[in-house]
């Protein structure tokens, strides 16, 4: 074993530096092209959901160039899942949509697993930002949970306006939503009018 390690180090340390980072490059950019991939197919392939903004806690400001996003669907009952134990500290849960009558979508129910949903429903999946329980993780009645759209990078300048507007709950989303459930924002409604769409590329 030991000889095949001093083989192992000796063939690493004749390989020229340049290689090797030519290597490192070439494996970072297949990873970027990978995770550019993986968002298009969301935006192209998912099922579009509007949801309605919640307004956001006045110390939790504009970070840079990009707007602090909450939701009706940021904190919803827990259902059958209250008091069950929970895989992890922070656990992956599914939340089931439906469209209301103004075609804004809501949650119905919390799941543990993916569940089945009519043609009209969505399921999205998202993460408990905690979990009750001090020694035996467990679903509280309430969970606060995050979709992964909780921000959206804006031009400069224009994060203190799309603010306002959600904390007037004037500003909606429309995210796209594979059946895995994984979601990202496709575009920002400003009154019901498109103000900005996020590009596939």
């Amino acid at each position: 074993m030991s000889q095949l390690i001093t083989s192992v180090s000796a063939l690493w340390q004749r390989i020229p530096k340049a290689v090797l980072f030519g290597v490192a490059v070439l494996v970072q950019c297949l990873l970027l092209m990978l995770m550019v991939a993986d968002r298009v197919q969301i935006l192209r392939e998912g099922v579009e959901v509007t949801l309605q903004t919640q307004p956001v806690d006045p110390r939790d400001l504009l970070r840079g160039d990009y707007v602090v996003l909450r939701y009706d669907i940021s904190e919803v009952p827990a259902g059958a899942l209250a008091g069950k134990p929970a895989e992890a500290r922070n656990p992956i849960v599914f939340v089931k949509l439906a469209p209301n009558a103004e075609g804004l979508y809501t949650a119905v129910s919390a799941h543990a697993e993916p569940v089945p949903v009519t043609a009209r429903e969505v399921l999205i999946r998202g993460r408990v930002s905690y979990s009750c329980g001090s020694n035996l993780r467990a679903f509280c009645d309430k969970l606060t949970i995050k979709y992964g759209l909780e921000s959206y990078f804006v031009p400069e300048g224009e994060g203190g306006k799309l603010e306002q507007a959600r904390n007037q709950q004037k500003l909606r989303i429309v995210a796209a939503v594979l059946p895995s459930g994984r979601a990202a924002i496709k575009r920002l409604l400003l009154d019901g009018a498109p103000v900005y769409e996020e590009p596939l590329y």
